[in-house]
């Protein structure tokens, strides 16, 4: 049983939570609380720590596990969480290529510019695997995938949405456009109604960060600016809101008179 703050590993677990950089380099991650153990796939399970409260109460569960024991307070302060559950595990980056992310005959895909909050990137990734999205690209000044918060907000869907991180998001759309892949961009200069369109091609919703919404430069690269409507004196919705109803549209689309 670990029992030490002093430890070596416990170290490491904490820069891991606190550092992208250091997870980067590693190509690590910590996932914290039980769905998540459950939901990561063996092959990406790197280690797993448990309080000792939490071992003696699920000895079946944990059986062939290979785990470390951490003493119960000493457990609290390595997690993220105030209120912790008991088990994390540290896993390996799942990484797909391009040709992943955005193959297939009719792909329906997520290109996200410069997000900021860890809970919306989450909740768009969970959505995104809901709503059949088949792949979501990132641009550079997006906030970690790896981050906890945002772990934790997708529910295990990081396991099972391929992803990619582009180095040149306006470049990256072009390459989708010459792949055959029409650009739609949620924009408040929209003329269109997001439900006016035919989603059942290869497709694509460009999503734009949470103060300042899609930047010019790949605003010009979409094929049609699309709008959500507003009443009363709402002018725009939360980005993964705004996500949701974009990729649930796609998904009647793509689905009706299927029952």
């Amino acid at each position: 049983m670990i029992t030490s703050s002093s430890n070596s590993q416990i170290k490491r677990i904490t820069q891991l939570n606190a550092k992208g950089k250091l997870r980067r380099e590693e190509g690590v991650f910590v996932a914290e609380g039980l769905k998540l153990f459950m939901e990561t796939p063996e092959e990406l399970r790197e280690k797993v720590f448990v309080s000792e409260t939490f071992e003696r109460a699920h000895k079946e569960l944990l059986r062939g596990v290979s785990l470390e024991v951490v003493e119960d307070s000493l457990f609290v302060r390595m997690c993220d969480t105030k209120t912790p559950q008991g088990i994390l595990s540290v896993v390996r980056m799942p990484s797909y290529t391009w040709e992943q992310v955005t193959g297939g005959a009719a792909p329906l895909l997520l290109v996200l510019e410069d997000l900021q909050d860890p809970g919306n990137l989450g909740t768009i990734l969970r959505t995104a695997e809901g709503a059949g999205v088949t792949g979501v690209i990132l641009s550079r000044g997006c906030v970690d995938l790896f981050h906890p918060k945002t772990i934790r907000s997708t529910m295990g869907s990081v396991y099972r949405v391929p992803y990619y991180c582009a180095e040149d998001l306006p470049e990256a759309v072009k390459q989708l456009k010459r792949q055959g892949v029409r650009i739609y961009a949620a924009h408040l200069e929209g003329k269109n109604s997001y439900a006016g369109e035919d989603y059942r091609g290869a497709c694509a919703f460009l999503i734009g960060n949470e103060g300042n919404g899609l930047g010019r430069r790949i605003s010009e690269e979409a094929d049609c600016l699309i709008r959500i409507p507003m009443e009363g004196k709402v002018e725009s919705l939360n980005a993964a809101v705004a996500a949701a109803v974009l990729m649930y549209g796609a998904h009647a689309c793509r689905h009706a008179g299927r029952t």
